[in-house]
């Protein structure tokens, strides 16, 4: 036996098992719900959970990694005429995309991404993982090593300004994603992208 409800139908896949995780977590609050707690609610053992998420902060991110791992392609496969910060705009946009019968779910996951104190660390390696990708594309058409600090500091500035995208987006009921995350990475994209300032005398810029 495998403890689920009975009658209930099991998960077949992580999309599912994610789903009932999501619900039970606003139900009853990330802290208080155990890998028991989601595995009985979707009809399946422990071992079975396992197999789809690590542990329970990873089902928070759902296919977090696939998605990933599609930007980075989308990236590498980026025409060489495409300047880089317009490259990176239309990617982060396809990164967030979703079909519209998975907004809610997606709002749902976000809200307790950015407003769960205890999955915070846990997001930090994710957040990690995503600035990689983007200073590895900024560091390859730029010619500059991946830890040098345009490529790094591109990385965060795009994080924070997706992540101030998605704030906005939580805060207005019924919006849409899409079109606040590419104002927000317009505004970024548009003073990135502007010429340096000339130094002052002194070395200071105006």
């Amino acid at each position: 036996m495998n403890g689920g409800r009975a009658g209930r139908r099991p998960v077949t896949s992580a999309a599912e098992l994610e789903r009932h995780a999501l619900l039970i977590f606003a139900e009853r609050g990330f802290d208080a719900t155990t890998v028991d707690d989601i595995a009985a609610a979707a009809g399946i053992g422990r071992r079975t959970f396992f197999r789809y998420y690590a542990s329970k902060n990873d089902v928070a991110w759902g296919e977090f990694d696939a998605h990933l791992e599609t930007m980075r392609a989308a990236l590498a496969a980026t025409p060489p005429d495409v300047p880089v910060l317009p490259a990176l705009r239309r990617a982060i946009l396809d990164f967030n995309s979703y079909p519209a019968a998975e907004a809610d779910w997606h709002r749902r996951r976000m809200a307790l991404i950015l407003r769960t104190p205890a999955l915070q660390a846990h997001s930090m390696l994710r957040y990690a993982r995503w600035r990689a990708v983007v200073a590895e594309f900024v560091a390859e058409r730029t010619g500059r090593d991946v830890g040098a600090l345009e490529p790094q500091a591109v990385a965060w500035a795009f994080l924070g300004v997706a992540i101030a995208g998605y704030e906005e987006w939580l805060a207005h009921a019924g919006a849409d994603l899409i079109p606040i995350l590419d104002r927000a990475l317009g505004l970024l994209v548009d003073g990135l992208d502007r010429p340096l300032s000339p130094l002052e005398r002194g070395g200071r810029r105006p």
